[in-house]
């Protein structure tokens, strides 16, 4: 039961076709020696600077009839690191301890990390006033770097999916409480009050009350945690707090709560990207953490 956020409930999870070459606009890319990873920025505008980290899959196959898939990896927030978080905390080849992960989805596809929006982990303004405010925004500077990864092979540009949205988010919450309820992690009372909720949201964003919406969403929130004994929000089969997996990070704003940010002390995801991640990096600056 995987939750990111986003406001206006957007994200999305792209699958684009082969890319035979990456390029940058300001000459900042790097790679390993044996080329299975390359990263770099691009400006998508001027002094806006977009960050993104491509893995080629091991298992690749040169296949023309069948063009081997790019996962693109954006993560939500907004303000959630897709370099950081996505890649090692859920599905990159290494782990927050920086160890193989055998689930990786590397194993099928290739996978390209993106910092989005600008301002987003190691992506960056060289002025405030260049953040973007709008989700067009957001989409425009996503666009202007992805162009400029995909534009050496325009004939390979296909095949779009998506996966992991939350382009749909009545569907989402209107399936928590029944879920919940079949795995018997919560009672009737608990679906009865989560569906109520999960209705009214329904309700909110076919009228455009998609502010209204968001903080019904969080109450929503509220009443699945109180009702499941705290389930975890990324994975249902256990308790918030037992994950394996947990991170401190940095305050996401108002709807930063800690179910979003997994919060905790056994893992300092910051020190990690700001540590051995940021040395094998080299671009990243100095006043970029």
């Amino acid at each position: 039961m995987m939750v990111t956020m986003k406001y206006p409930f957007l994200l999305f999870v792209c699958v684009l076709g082969f890319v035979s070459s990456i390029t940058s606009t300001n000459n900042g890319l790097e790679g390993t020696d044996d080329g299975s990873e390359t990263w770099g920025y691009v400006e998508v505008r001027p002094r806006a600077h977009m960050f993104w980290w491509l893995y080629w899959s091991p298992n690749r196959v040169d296949d023309p009839s069948k063009p081997w898939p790019t996962i693109l990896w954006l993560q939500g927030g907004p303000g959630g690191s897709g370099v950081g978080f996505g890649n090692f905390g859920e599905i990159g080849p290494l782990d927050v301890n920086l160890k193989p992960r055998n689930s990786t989805w590397l194993q099928k596809a290739d996978i390209l990390f993106v910092d989005s929006p600008v301002g987003t982990g190691f992506s960056y303004v060289e002025d405030d006033n260049l953040f973007v405010t709008t989700d067009i925004e957001a989409a425009t500077d996503l666009t202007t770097l992805l162009k400029t990864i995909y534009n050496i092979s325009p004939s390979r540009q296909k095949s779009v999916a998506l996966g992991d949205s939350w382009i749909s988010p009545e569907d989402f919450v209107l399936s928590w409480g029944p879920l919940l309820k079949d795995v018997s992690r919560m009672d009737d009372v608990g679906l009865n009050k989560s569906n109520s909720l999960a209705l009214n949201i329904q309700q909110q964003l076919a009228d455009g009350q998609y502010e209204a919406a968001t903080g019904t969403w969080s109450k929503l929130e509220d009443v699945i945690s109180a009702s499941s004994n705290d389930v975890d929000f990324y994975n249902f089969m256990l308790d918030d707090g037992n994950d394996p997996f947990v991170m401190k990070t940095k305050a996401w704003g108002r709807l930063g709560k800690q179910r979003h940010a997994k919060a905790d002390d056994a893992v300092d995801l910051d020190s990690v990207m700001n540590g051995p991640i940021r040395q094998k990096l080299k671009i990243i600056p100095a006043n970029v953490t």
